[in-house]
């Protein structure tokens, strides 16, 4: 699991839930702040197509699952403690929340988009889920503004006895947020800023903090409880809202996901995480199909419960990785099994890329790779397609 994917937001609008329908962990639930505290770290799972059926192989997962030729491959979901307003000065669990949130690749941010949670995470009725986004936003801009100030005194008393360019002291200083001086770069001059501080206002620090944190902090919205009539009417409105272009909004229902899950374990329903139905094959009440009719209603109208989909557009959507399966060109079978492995890259990585990712000998041996669908030999900056099937010739295997 190379890949983290923070779960945030404000007390009681369902996040324990949406982490325990993604996981099936049974971790605390409750209308009330700080159900949890500390982060609970869980395996999630996002779907690839299996490529062994195209080969004529049963494939023998040495992590995860495949079900019908649907590969689960396992993510580290970290539900993470501690969102309230005034995170960044400290506010509720503050600078830990934060250093938490920051060993995460990708951030899914649960809104009740019902509106009956205020900023608080108390009840309440129309509260405009608008808010909740906004105030995430500006915790995590004003975080990355704080490093950013500190970034640019540094340039500017030369901390390091040199004269480095601004975007390596920037780098340096927000180097936790896993950039680098080239990425700081771009982003300045994407901003048409010239690369001298004393050029920018208190406005153009404001920007570049933001910019900054939306490359290297990119997130997904989870509309959690979108299974009611109020939740529905506020998405409409919000994803036709040109201030929130720049975010992706999946509609989700945790609680209908979760009780699907937990059917489909008593053997009530055939269901598998992320369908866009169910069947019901137990014997059921009155009442209980109703609820599960109810369910459907949901799930049929939005394609899905949304929380696997949320997960996946956080990973492949967002992230713009890659799954690429280690195969073998002559077809030859190990003794532990065939298309064990599914690996999960940034788009764009070469097959040299993924020699090292499997282990820094082979990389250092790597001759050439073999598309196992072709049978033809690739060189080393060939890029990697989803769902690639890839051998790696190397003199150190």
């Amino acid at each position: 699991m190379s890949y983290s994917i923070g779960l945030v937001g404000k007390p009681s609008v369902g996040k324990s839930t949406f982490f325990n329908a993604a996981t099936m962990n049974d971790v605390p639930e409750g209308a009330y702040p700080f159900t949890t505290i500390d982060p609970t770290v869980g395996e999630a799972y996002v779907r690839v197509d299996c490529a062994a059926p195209e080969f004529e192989e049963t494939c023998t997962p040495s992590v995860g699952f495949c079900e019908e030729g649907t590969r689960y491959v396992p993510t580290k979901l970290v539900d993470v403690a501690g969102l309230i307003p005034g995170a960044h000065e400290g506010n509720g669990l503050g600078n830990q929340f934060l250093t938490d949130l920051n060993e995460t690749d990708v951030l899914v941010h649960v809104v009740d988009f019902s509106g009956t949670t205020d900023a608080e995470g108390e009840p309440t009725e129309d509260h405009d889920p608008r808010e909740d986004i906004d105030f995430l936003e500006r915790e995590l801009d004003m975080w990355y503004l704080e490093v950013l100030e500190k970034g640019i005194e540094r340039y500017r008393t030369g901390y390091d006895g040199g004269e480095d360019a601004i975007e390596e002291d920037l780098a340096e200083q927000m180097s936790a947020f896993r950039t680098n001086e080239d990425e700081i770069k771009q982003v300045i001059l994407s901003l048409d800023l010239e690369l001298d501080p004393d050029e920018w206002d208190e406005t153009d620090h404001e920007e570049l903090a933001r910019e900054i944190r939306k490359r290297t902090k990119p997130m997904v919205i989870a509309a959690n409880k979108m299974d009611t009539p109020e939740a529905q009417a506020n998405y409409a409105e919000i994803v036709d809202d040109p201030d929130y272009e720049h975010l992706t909004i999946v509609p989700a229902s945790a609680h209908a996901e979760k009780a699907l899950k937990n059917a489909a374990e008593q053997g009530v329903v055939d269901y598998d995480a992320g369908d866009e139905d169910f069947a019901i094959e137990g014997d059921v009440s009155a009442e209980q199909e109703q609820g599960l009719e109810q369910i459907r209603e949901f799930v049929t109208g939005y394609g899905g419960t949304g929380v696997q989909q949320a997960l996946e557009t956080a990973l492949f959507d967002v992230l713009d990785l890659v799954a690429v399966f280690p195969g073998s060109a002559n077809g030859s079978k190990s003794e532990k099994g065939v298309f064990r492995d599914c690996f999960l890259l940034p788009e764009g990585s070469t097959a040299e890329d993924f020699a090292y990712h499997l282990h820094s000998d082979i990389g250092d041996g790597f001759l050439h790779a073999i598309d196992c669908r072709s049978e033809r030999q690739i060189g080393a900056d060939s890029e990697l397609d989803h769902r690639s099937v890839v051998e790696i010739v190397s003199t150190n295997q």
